[in-house]
């Protein structure tokens, strides 16, 4: 692997061993699990527009500097921490909260190795403290479609958060 924004061989090793592919949010995945049986749209929220696999799963590798730019997904997703640093999670609610949390393995240090993110957030990520690498895990349920990803839009996220237009700033594109 050549690719200098990685600087880390940590980060390099696993984008090799688990044949990791760039994500369009930032960083790096792979899916790993995709259920063989669907809900039919019928069976779902409209918001789905069509059938979804019962379940998905990903690898996904955050290197230091990137950032998993805001987004988010018509489904809850399961995040797992696998190896590496620290992953920093900002969370952007429907009802205008906004909330911080840490999945990694340092409970002491108010970090968790799971948590969920509700469908309805818009939220991004960045590996803590300069730090190398975070290597985590996502399910998806229902099933992750590209359908369902939509990018967080800066000018309404400005506008309902103005207290974070750092970090709006940072982990969005204009």
């Amino acid at each position: 692997m050549t690719d200098s924004r990685l600087g880390s061989s940590g980060a390099r090793f696993w984008i090799e061993e688990l044949g990791l592919a760039p994500h369009p949010e930032g960083g790096w995945f792979r899916e790993t699990y995709r259920a063989a049986e669907s809900v039919p749209a019928g069976g779902l929220p409209p918001r789905y527009g069509g059938p979804r696999a019962f379940s998905t799963s990903i690898y996904f590798l955050l290197a230091s500097g990137q950032a998993s730019r805001l987004h988010r997904l018509a489904s809850d997703e399961v995040w797992h921490f696998y190896a590496g640093g620290p992953l920093r999670f900002h969370v952007f609610g429907e009802g205008g909260t906004y909330r911080i949390f840490l999945l990694g393995c340092d409970a002491r240090r108010g970090q968790s190795l799971q948590a969920v993110l509700p469908g309805s957030a818009t939220f991004g990520a960045e590996v803590v403290g300069g730090r190398s690498y975070a290597l985590c895990g996502c399910t998806v349920a229902p099933g992750f479609e590209f359908a369902d990803f939509a990018f967080g839009r800066r000018d309404q996220l400005l506008d309902r958060f103005p207290r974070q237009r750092a970090v709006i700033e940072r982990l969005s594109r204009t």
